[in-house]
């Protein structure tokens, strides 16, 4: 369930990587817009750790990663860095399985599969704690 775009001789477009996840398709559209949009962050497609993450899409600012949206077959994952900080003032705000960080100095990574219009707001909370300006989730 959930497979990524593993091919990295075949790089592909924005709309592949939507249609790639299928009835979420929307969902990962509207989420890179809202990033580019209200965020500023600069869209690059990227095959970056190999065949254990494959296509997605990296968000940055100047040289700064924001994050990665994989696009899964139905779905997509947005994997982020977050301070302890960001991660316990967010921690009883979103739903309960996204709460599996990997610590890497002071924070770590989250991994988090979007799969319904709930967890897109949730993933919209996450991302906005990296920012000093809140936007409101769409």
């Amino acid at each position: 369930m959930y497979e990524r775009m593993l091919d990295e001789q075949q790089a592909p477009a924005i709309m592949d990587l939507a249609a790639y996840c299928g009835e979420n398709a929307d969902r990962f559209a509207r989420l890179n817009t809202w990033l580019s949009q209200n965020y500023g962050t600069i869209q690059q497609i990227s095959f970056p750790y190999g065949n254990h993450y494959g296509w997605g899409i990296a968000h940055r600012i100047r040289q700064k990663l924001i994050c990665r949206v994989f696009a899964e077959k139905q779905a997509f994952s947005v994997m982020i860095h977050l301070s302890d900080a960001q991660f316990q003032s967010l921690y009883g705000k979103v739903r309960g399985y996204t709460h599996e960080k990997y610590p890497c100095g002071n924070g770590g990574w989250i991994q988090y599969r979007v799969i319904c219009q709930e967890n897109l707001k949730d993933i919209q909370k996450l991302l906005s704690a990296k920012f000093t300006r809140q936007i409101p989730v769409i």
